[in-house]
């Protein structure tokens, strides 16, 4: 957690996107605006013919001896050679979110509820990208601004997820409702497993940190509170799901609908 603490306040206009299928990602974006790439000579011979033709757009294409790019980048872990620079993606609302699920017969949103590692963050975001999760949800007060940990786990997946903070959890869900959304908290403590419960097609899933789970006041907001079928192996320490694991398994869950 402490190797990513120094991106939790990155409030900068520029934002470093790095590793071989982020930066593609945010390449053939063309909702993001892109300012320098930046590789290492040894990379060069990879990437070059692959990432030719999304070249259009970038101010400068910068390559640096291998030696100078690692010391000037060896904070950004596994980086593969390439460093791109970019703005930040528009921010939408909630409102502009719900007026565009409005339009969806089945559609799912994810809140996450006190969660604040970027790497999970990001794992959760890529899960979003291949099941067709459009959104999460996260406090403002306790969740890292996008950055480049967050990117860089995502795989891809922070340029297709949208990333909302919002001041009052309890206040946006009531919102959702209002927009015809149930609303599922997942609570490993429920006696209900999501293998006997019908998934609507329209919900949000609240998800808590592995630590302390779901707050009070979110969970008395849920419309069900349900849980994952496991193995109990506490005699381990291991008492649940990653954060991460536990909601691909619920977007897979409510993905396989539309192919059942």
């Amino acid at each position: 957690m402490a190797k990513n603490s120094r991106f939790f306040d990155n409030n900068n206009k520029i934002i470093h996107i790095y590793g071989y299928h982020s930066v593609k990602a945010a390449l053939k974006n063309k909702n993001r605006k892109k300012k320098r790439l930046i590789l290492s000579d040894n990379s060069l011979k990879y990437y070059t013919d692959d990432f030719q033709c999304y070249l259009k757009g970038i101010q400068e294409v910068k390559v640096l001896p291998k030696k100078k790019f690692d010391k000037t980048y060896s904070l950004e872990a596994n980086n593969q050679g390439i460093i791109l620079e970019a703005y930040d993606l528009k921010i939408k609302s909630i409102k502009e979110i719900l007026n565009e699920e409005n339009r969806n017969k089945r559609s799912i949103l994810i809140m996450l509820d006190q969660l604040n590692d970027p790497q999970n963050i990001g794992s959760i975001m890529r899960s979003a990208a291949i099941f067709n999760c459009k959104s999460i949800i996260l406090s403002k007060d306790n969740s890292p601004n996008m950055n480049s940990t967050i990117i860089k786990s995502a795989s891809g997946g922070a340029e297709i997820v949208n990333y909302i903070q919002v001041t009052n959890l309890v206040r946006c869900i009531k919102e959702i409702k209002e927009n015809n959304f149930w609303v599922i908290g997942l609570d490993s403590e429920s006696k209900k497993t999501i293998d006997n419960f019908e998934i609507p097609d329209k919900c949000l899933f609240v998800l808590g940190s592995e630590h302390s789970g779901l707050r009070k006041l979110t969970k008395n907001n849920c419309d069900h509170i349900i849980s994952i079928k496991s193995k109990n192996v506490t005699n381990l320490e291991i008492d649940s799901l990653n954060v991460s694991n536990a909601t691909s398994i619920v977007l897979y869950e409510h993905f396989k609908k539309k192919i059942d």
